[in-house]
């Protein structure tokens, strides 16, 4: 803090010098040549003052922008144009009197940031500098003596000055031209009073260098005046800016009194769009259980919007909140956004809540859906199996005992008696099968810590096994935990090309966590395969979660966590 408040008085000095120099200028010269220059040189002194004064408030504001200290830069470089008015030829003021334009170009591209952030932006910038310093350079050395052809060098720099005005001017418009059209309706609203009064002063700035090559002109004196105005604006335009900003933040104080009053319920997004003057403002909100951000309808929100828009997140104490995407353009008021969010706080967690709800009611019905459509498959499974298996094996019997009971020879009678019965052994396993599908009976006999280590019994490869379970557990929580393991030790099989597993079952809390993980190729992702969903929509039908750790190279770790209450 120290440092900031040095750097400030130090740029506070400065600006004083710099602003008694231009009134001096004006005090000093106004005996000789008011007739003549007067207008020109107070609207020129004023100019410097100015962005001297817009610079310092702008650096005591946002410290951490450049568009200060550039404003006070441009102030400080303006004073040698001022002082060609005075008596007598001053060739050092002469070569720096351009200096403030290639400090101007960079202003007008950084503004809002105050950086300078694609390469063309830099390019221009780097090239209006060296102009500024180089063009008048040489109009100063003409009027030294010097060698002929350093002398006609000097005087063809001169010359060409003009071109290079208005090339560097069509390139300033052209880049600004393009940023504005690529921004969105916020940016374009938080920069249009600048952005508009730089444009007009740099075409007229051009417009005046070009009436220069005319003596006399009518329109040197007109164009001078507007370019100075136009100039002027620019740094009264900014500070417009920073006072509709702390108006902005007046607009927090009403939406705590709308928020209190409840007239709009369930309409926080659109209070904090019209606060923050954001129409495409999205609000997630933070859900534990799902370990992302969702809408208030329950839908994920996409934490990468893209470059036009940027993620704020809101945090309650140590815990996540919610995230706020919005406009790049409110980045230059984070004090806005941070007071926004904070009057809203308890807004926020109550539309959490709702969102988190939300979210739950609409993961449970797609699970639910999914699984009634997978009940629906195992049906029609079983009665094939049944239809196909069991009752042709069993017709096949009577078949063969009606062939048996009408037979006259008794020799034959025992070979088809022998095989009737093996027919019936096959229809039993058959019926062990089907019924094995449908709930395995290891369960009913062994229970769940007998039936998973029976699965990793006969697993192909070796499988270590961690089972606390201290307390019964309702027989749909047994059974499902029974089927995520089989099915998840199924996919190991399948994919993991893994040479060892382990299986770990855990109580605690009413809650379930079945651990199932391998040494694998890792990589295994939800979205690839149906494998892996449908693990997930088993433990969501039951109102569990399921995480995957799943790095590449790495193997597999899946986890679910059912409730037992």
């Amino acid at each position: 803090m120290a440092t900031r408040s040095r750097g400030t008085t130090a740029l506070l000095a400065v600006a004083a010098g710099g602003a008694w120099l231009l009134v001096a200028d004006v005090l000093g010269a106004g005996q000789v040549a008011i007739w003549r220059h007067g207008p020109i040189m107070t609207l020129g002194a004023l100019v410097g003052v100015a962005f001297l004064a817009a610079g310092v408030v702008a650096w005591r504001e946002h410290p951490r922008n450049r568009v200060g200290p550039l404003m006070a830069v441009l102030g400080i470089a303006w004073i040698p144009q001022q002082l060609l008015f005075l008596p007598g030829r001053n060739l050092w003021a002469l070569a720096l009197c351009g200096a403030w334009a290639g400090v101007a170009c960079h202003l007008f591209l950084a503004f809002p940031t105050g950086r300078l952030g694609l390469v063309s932006y830099r390019v221009v910038t780097g090239l209006a500098y060296a102009a500024s310093l180089v063009l008048p350079s040489a109009q100063a050395l003409t009027y030294l003596p010097l060698p002929p052809p350093l002398w006609q060098l000097v005087v063809a720099l001169d010359a060409s000055s003009w071109q290079v005005t208005v090339l560097f001017a069509g390139a300033v418009l052209a880049l600004t031209v393009k940023r504005w059209r690529q921004a969105s309706m916020a940016q374009r609203r938080a920069v249009a009073p600048v952005t508009g009064a730089s444009m007009v002063a740099t075409v007229t700035f051009a417009a005046d260098r070009l009436a220069d090559l005319v003596d006399p002109s009518p329109l040197r004196l007109p164009l001078a005046i507007v370019m100075l105005v136009a100039f002027m604006a620019v740094p009264l335009a900014y500070l417009a800016g920073l006072m509709r900003s702390r108006m902005d933040h007046g607009r927090v104080a009403d939406l705590v009194v709308r928020l209190s009053r409840r007239e709009r319920p369930g309409k926080l997004r659109d209070e904090l769009a019209a606060t923050l003057r954001d129409p495409g403002l999205t609000v997630g909100y933070w859900t534990a259980e799902q370990g992302r951000y969702v809408d208030a309808d329950g839908r994920p929100v996409d934490l990468d919007p893209g470059p036009s828009r940027v993620v704020t997140r809101v945090d309650q104490g140590e815990a996540p909140l919610a995230v706020l995407v919005h406009d790049v353009a409110l980045l230059e008021q984070p004090l806005l956004v941070e007071a926004a969010c904070a009057a809203a706080a308890l807004a926020l967690e109550n539309e959490r809540l709702t969102a988190d709800l939300r979210a739950r009611l609409r993961q449970l019905a797609a699970s639910r859906r999914r699984m009634l459509q997978w009940g629906e498959a195992e049906r029609r499974r079983i009665e094939r199996d049944l239809h196909d298996g069991v009752q042709q094996r069993l017709l096949s019997v009577a078949m063969t005992l009606g062939l048996a009971e009408a037979g006259t020879d008794p020799g034959r009678a025992a070979p088809l008696i022998g095989e009737a019965k093996t027919a019936v052994l096959a229809a039993l396993d058959d019926l062990r099968a089907v019924s094995h599908g449908i709930h395995p009976p290891v369960l009913t006999e062994r229970g769940l810590s007998g039936a998973v280590k029976e699965l990793a019994a006969v697993a192909p490869m070796a499988v270590t096994c961690d089972l606390a379970l201290d307390e019964p557990l309702p027989q749909a929580v047994e059974s499902a935990a029974y089927y995520i393991v089989n099915e998840a030790l199924a996919n190991v099989t399948k994919h993991a090309a893994a040479s060892k597993a382990w299986v770990r079952l855990a109580q605690g809390g009413r809650r379930l966590l079945v651990e199932v993980g391998d040494d694998g190729v890792g990589g295994a992702d939800p979205a690839l395969g149906s494998g892996l969903a449908g693990l997930a929509d088993r433990a969501e039908a039951n109102g569990g979660r399921l995480t995957i750790d799943s790095p590449p190279g790495k193997g597999t770790v899946l986890k679910v966590i059912l409730p037992c209450a």
